[in-house]
């Protein structure tokens, strides 16, 4: 395994250049707050190879569906998050001539630093030019979370072994292309565009969708502590502002410039107001100055730690992979706006589009869940309710009753164009409603049911006693046609796991029926008749559960993944070759849908989702059958097998799969950094520590735990909410330490000790297995 960065507890270093690989750093450094990010692209012009990134939050393309044959039902669109404005931009030129590091004759003491502690990115190097002129280069740069439409930029040059002219031309550039557009068209259309003495605006709107955002910068000049009076020219072009000035400069003077810039969308405000606002928030943050900004985002990154951060001792590589995964996660979604979600590349690249997958209910919700205030996590179930209505239009379309959920979604409609997942990989039905569960039973929040959840239930519920087909020779009800999360198998019959979750929908929607029925029943009224739902509707939905049918291999007492699964040639991954991996990127789709390698936890994941359901030997026994056949190919998947692993007993291979799923973008396990980050799964690495090692699950409604650790490391902890209470819970060899930070006494389970936990009373406990 390549190494690419430095190992660090808090920082992801590239040191010196590596321009033959300067996409993959751009995705592992990149920046956002919730709102806007971008990739750890260059200020300074480069016309090497990168991916240009900049993205806005909630803001999208519908870009029409491109393919090589047209089906009946497929989506007009596939939703594409658009590059937007470059606003980073600083050209810089050096006695007329660019700076630009492909262009160099020799770059010394190269380093790209993302600091994760305090949310920045700074990058300095020395940069030889053809006449061995020898300028050092730093700039450093952050987008708040403190103010989510502010980004800062400082940028210092010094000449080392000459006196020179610096020019220095700040500017905003809307001039920028997707390179997944199917069609190869621009996404953006310009509005205005501004360059007056020391600020630029431009403003651009998104072609269909009709999203504007306006885009304002000023910036001051600094030679060594003296601020400049600079009289600039400016330049207009096609959707481009910009600004130039030049300094004259000594040797070993250091010029500094401060880029501020301000992002505003007419998702907050109104297009009449839209400029206006963006240059109140400039000339605030202006007023502040970087540095008066700097402190207030580190604040606020302090207080995502406090609640988030992981600790491990002994294990440099595992502590800088699993803050990286939870810095991801805290820049890629804050809460604020019920209208946002979790796009599986954050504001790190273009791949994938849409903003919402199952992944978000299957992964993310549990990390919310467990390390911001409720109100997060339940944010993100009101989202798929305010999308009901959409989810039961896209099983119209398939002339089905209730409501599918989309695969890829901005809006609610679906916009994914590949017809074996758009349409046959229906399990993500069964995430959403697991995702409610997972919330009212972690919350207790059963009012939630009343207000959002029931709805969606029920009209879950629908979709899948539509879907099944009878099978009146064996009496069983089959679920045909479908992909499981398995997307290496398509168009299969009785996928286990789809058939599950589908049983378990049903059953836990007859559940909360009853539920709303016995405490809250002027709701239960009022949503049964809204809804028409009838106990006669119900006594169907049991017919099914008690009569689903479940594929199993009987000799193995395995569940088959889905029927005819065993006919296909058992082949284990450590019999393929190396050169044969990753799959996707050196076989044939033909050749691997005819093998029976897996891409990602099928059966394991209703294994995990269910765990409660089937005993450790059962878990046993299907792990050793499917684990050796699994080729990891999916992000999703290595978290999920690492739980399993580690609640059977299998501690090593535990651990090995969690570097696996914590260091998949850090190492580039599947060859595919370059083109943004994991960032819905990265919620699957902090499991693996706090599910996984750390044993927690709810008994009842208590919350359990049942730690071990893993023999490199010497100590780990970390940090858990739960229903107004903060938790820590810390590991070393010998001994487990619970300590209640905050809220009122608890009452938990350690191992299968029932204790009670007092706030600033740590128990000790001494560690098992």
């Amino acid at each position: 395994m390549k190494s690419y960065i430095t190992h660090h507890d808090w920082n992801i270093i590239e040191e010196g250049f590596h321009p033959e690989e300067n996409r993959l750093y751009e995705s592992l450094t990149s920046l956002g707050n919730g709102n806007m990010g971008g990739r750890g692209n260059f200020e300074e012009d480069y016309s090497g190879d990168y991916l240009q990134g900049t993205y806005i939050a909630g803001v999208y393309y519908p870009d029409k569906t491109r393919v090589g044959w047209w089906k009946n039902g497929y989506p007009e669109y596939f939703a594409k998050v658009p590059n937007s404005t470059n606003f980073i931009g600083i050209s810089i030129k050096i006695n007329g001539m660019p700076l630009d590091l492909a262009k160099a004759k020799e770059i010394k003491e190269f380093k790209r630093i993302l600091n994760m502690q305090e949310g920045y990115l700074l990058r300095s190097f020395i940069y030889v030019d053809r006449e061995d002129k020898e300028i050092k280069v730093e700039a450093m740069r952050f987008i708040s979370m403190a103010y989510k439409e502010i980004a800062a930029i400082r940028y210092k040059v010094t000449p080392l072994n000459f006196n020179g002219t610096v020019t220095v031309t700040p500017y905003l550039d809307g001039l920028i292309k997707n390179e997944d557009s199917n069609y190869n068209e621009y996404f953006w259309n310009e509005i205005s565009k501004n360059a007056a003495e020391d600020t630029l605006d431009l403003t651009m709107e998104t072609k269909k969708t009709a999203f504007r955002v306006s885009w304002a910068s000023t910036y001051t000049a600094m030679v060594n502590d003296t601020t400049l009076s600079l009289q600039p020219e400016t330049y207009l072009n096609e959707k481009y502002a910009a600004s130039t000035f030049n300094v004259d400069i000594n040797q070993k003077d250091t010029l500094t410039i401060y880029k501020y810039v301000s992002v505003v969308s007419n998702r907050y405000f109104d297009n009449s107001i839209l400029l206006d606002k963006a240059y109140d928030f400039l000339r605030d943050a202006s007023s502040k100055g970087f540095n008066h900004l700097f402190n207030d985002h580190k604040g606020a990154w302090n207080e995502h730690w406090k609640h988030s951060d992981i600790v491990i001792k002994g294990d440099t590589a595992a502590q800088q992979a699993i803050r990286f995964n939870i810095f991801q996660l805290n820049q890629t979604y804050t809460g604020e706006d019920p209208r946002l979600n979790i796009g599986p590349k954050g504001f790190t690249g273009e791949k994938y589009g849409g903003s919402t997958y199952w992944d978000t209910e299957a992964y993310c919700v549990p990390f919310y869940l467990s390390t911001a205030e409720e109100g997060i996590s339940k944010q993100l179930l009101i989202y798929r309710h305010n999308q009901l209505d959409k989810a039961k239009e896209n099983a119209e379309k398939l002339g089905l009753k209730g409501a599918l959920y989309p695969m890829v979604t901005m809006n609610g409609e679906e916009c994914h164009n590949e017809w074996e997942i758009t349409f046959e990989e229906i399990h993500r039905n069964g995430a959403i409603a697991y995702a409610i569960y997972n919330y009212v039973r972690y919350t207790q929040d059963e009012k939630h049911l009343a207000e959002y959840g029931f709805e969606v239930l029920a009209e879950i519920s629908r979709f899948w006693a539509s879907r099944v087909t009878y099978n009146p020779i064996k009496d069983k009800y089959m679920i045909l046609g479908v992909t499981g999360p398995n997307e290496y198998e398509n168009n299969v019959n009785n996928n286990w796991y789809t058939n599950r979750i589908a049983s378990w929908c049903l059953k836990y929607t007859e559940e909360v029926y009853y539920l709303l029925k016995d405490k809250y029943f002027a709701d239960f009224t009022r949503l049964t008749n809204e809804l028409h739902l009838w106990e006669d509707e119900l006594k169907g939905w049991s017919e099914i559960i008690e009569k689903m049918y479940y594929p199993v291999i009987e000799d193995l007492g395995v569940f088959e993944q889905q029927d005819g699964y065993m006919d296909k040639e058992q082949k284990l991954v450590k019999d393929l070759e190396p050169s044969d991996l990753p799959l996707n990127q050196n076989w044939s789709w033909d050749r691997i849908l005819r093998s029976c390698y897996i891409k990602q936890a099928d059966v394991l994941q209703g294994l995990f989702f269910l765990s409660d359901e089937y005993d450790l030997e059962t878990k046993k026994r299907n792990f050793d059958f499917y684990e050796p056949r699994t080729v990891h190919e999916s992000s999703l998947s290595p978290c999920i097998y690492s739980i399993i692993a580690g609640e059977i007993g299998y501690h090593d291979k535990a651990y090995e799969l969690y570097l696996r799923t914590a260091r998949l973008d850090l190492d580039n396990y599947n060859n595919d950094t370059d083109d943004g980050l994991h960032i819905t799964s990265m919620a699957g690495t902090w499991m693996s520590i706090v599910y996984g090692f750390g044993g927690m699950k709810l008994r009842g409604s208590d919350l359990s735990f049942s730690p071990f650790i893993p023999k490199t490391w010497e100590e780990y902890s970390f940090n858990i909410m739960f229903r107004n209470r903060l938790l820590k819970v810390s590991v070393n060899k010998e001994n487990v330490f619970l300590n209640l930070m905050q809220g009122e006494d608890i009452s938990l389970f350690i191992y299968d000790e029932n204790v009670t936990l007092q706030k600033d009373n740590p128990l000790k406990l001494a560690i098992k297995g």
